[in-house]
């Protein structure tokens, strides 16, 4: 058996458009010691694309990180499959509040130094050791605190399309920014009450280990982060004190929590939630853009991106042998990042 993918996007789009059944949308993850990854990669692997799982799973000695969209039919045999290794056994299993049958077109599981990087030498700090876990309701509750200091521990892409009232939110490309940049901000609170979230609680699982670690007293996490909170608020009738959307990693790109619109179009500063990768391959820059400017430009972030995806594939192939490939962290700080400053801080 082939471990790997092995068809190219087109035909995966074909064959889940002939699909006659429905598919759930999950993200599960757990701080476990896995002494051979490279094993358990292969099992999964096997074991997963027999229950026609697509996605994308991160196994590393510290643990699993998954997104995955599956046949419903196949929920329970997927959540028995999971309890038969001592390693993930009865892991919580998040479902996502907006999902349709093509969240992922393939099946990815990939060996990982760290299933959240924080680029931090092993041992500086026990990721065990992590915060108090509150539901929404409680999280909620926290919130009302005179002490209490809300933090995004998401990049700044995502907080910016949505986020709690009130948070302090990092202007952070990766994990290991959020986490240097959340407890700078805060260093002079230690005494507070810290309350943390992420998309789904992994990031902060680990963030409140190292809060914890530089002397904060009092940290909390918000349990199963975003995606578990907005589906408690829903079955309990709790107003949301989170607004806007939830950014995804995947072909959603996003789950709408409630109806504002608080971020705003890249290139003509309207409302806009809806973020695009711009449609010249040699850039692929994360951005927002509406459907106007969309128009206009054909998917592209620059006018210059726009003549290059206008050209023939061939001549933009040619274009671009031999090119180091854009870094997209250094366009959107140079062309995107400017416009955001005033956006981001409300």
């Amino acid at each position: 058996m082939t471990l790997f993918n092995k068809y190219n996007k087109e035909f995966l789009k074909k064959k889940l458009q002939e699909e006659s059944f429905n598919r759930i949308t999950l993200s599960f993850y757990r701080y476990v010691r896995i002494d051979d990854p490279s094993t358990m990669r292969d099992t999964l692997y096997k074991a997963f694309d027999q229950l026609k799982v697509l996605g994308r799973i991160y196994i590393a000695n510290e643990g699993i990180n998954a997104q995955v969209t599956l046949p419903e039919k196949n929920k329970n045999a997927f959540q028995t499959l999971l309890n038969t290794f001592d390693e993930f056994k009865n892991m919580r299993l998040n479902t996502a509040v907006e999902f349709d049958n093509h969240s992922f077109i393939k099946l990815i599981v990939r060996t990982k130094k760290m299933i959240v990087a924080d680029y931090l030498p092993e041992g500086t700090y026990d990721v065990s050791d992590v915060g108090q876990h509150l539901n929404a309701e409680e999280f909620n509750a926290a919130m009302e605190s005179n002490s209490a200091i809300v933090i995004d521990m998401r990049n700044h892409y995502e907080s910016e399309i949505g986020h709690f009232t009130k948070a302090l939110k990092p202007d952070a490309d990766t994990f290991r920014d959020a986490i240097m940049m959340a407890t700078e901000m805060v260093q002079d609170k230690k005494d507070s009450k810290i309350l943390l979230y992420c998309t789904g609680g992994i990031r902060c699982e680990k963030a409140s280990a190292y809060f914890k670690h530089k002397g904060f007293s009092d940290v909390n996490q918000l349990h199963g982060g975003i995606i578990t909170y907005a589906r408690e608020i829903k079955e309990k009738n709790i107003t949301s004190k989170f607004i806007g959307k939830n950014f995804v990693f995947d072909e959603r790109m996003a789950e709408k929590i409630t109806d504002d619109i608080i971020s705003h179009c890249h290139q003509c500063d309207q409302p806009c939630d809806r973020h695009v990768n711009c449609a010249n391959d040699d850039c692929h820059l994360l951005f927002i853009q509406c459907d106007e400017c969309r128009e206009k430009m054909n998917g592209c972030c620059t006018p210059e991106c726009k003549d290059i995806a206008a050209l023939p594939h061939e001549e933009q192939r040619k274009l671009r042998k031999g090119k180091v490939k854009k870094d997209a962290h250094a366009v959107y700080n140079s062309r995107i990042r400017p416009k955001l400053k005033g956006v981001r801080s409300s």
